[in-house]
């Protein structure tokens, strides 16, 4: 019974998961949840209490994940250029995921306080990584220049989500440019 329970919970979050990449935080529903795996609505209630309980255990489950995948890129990079390059390079690969889409849709959604602070730790997560790189540089203020440079990489995958007129692969090399050198490119 409890494993049946996993695969049912597994199911609703793989749904979540699509539902968010294709329509934003809108589209995230119960109705839609139950439609998706054919479970009857108020078995979707059994599994979660609200919309922001599916969005808070996606965080949980799917950030770890892809925050482990942009540090292990930086591990096998040798210098701290190389690592502030794989950071960048990493994360925007891992757009087109819809496990990256998932979370980038509810990143903007309206979430409740405890959802959000789960966000806000596993992206301190990812920019303790970099900071470090910032540090090792002779950077003065690594931590501003952290947040910073993941604002150029939230950007650039705003870019790529819009499906904007430049090819994902410019704004990638854009958004790399960007990051090593400054304005001066």
């Amino acid at each position: 019974m409890a494993e049946h329970r996993t695969m049912q919970r597994g199911a609703l979050l793989d749904a979540a998961r699509t539902l968010l990449s294709e329509g934003g935080t809108e589209a995230l529903t119960f109705p839609a949840l139950a439609e998706r795996t054919g479970l009857a609505r108020s078995s979707v209630y059994e599994y979660f209490r609200s919309r922001a309980a599916v969005v808070e255990e996606l965080c949980a489950v799917d950030f770890p994940v892809w925050a482990a995948e942009v540090e292990a890129a930086m591990e096998r990079a040798a210098t701290p250029e190389e690592k502030i390059e794989a950071y960048v390079r990493r994360q925007l690969a891992l757009v087109g995921d819809r496990r990256h889409r998932a979370v980038v849709a509810i990143s903007a959604g309206e979430l409740d306080a405890g959802a959000r602070e789960k966000i806000r730790a596993a992206h301190g997560g990812l920019i303790a990584m970099i900071v470090e790189a910032l540090a090792a540089l002779g950077h003065e203020q690594p931590r501003l220049a952290a947040m910073l440079l993941q604002g150029v990489v939230d950007a650039a995958v705003r870019r790529i989500e819009l499906g904007a007129a430049e090819d994902p692969t410019d704004i990638t090399e854009a958004a790399v440019a960007m990051a090593l050198h400054g304005i001066h490119g």
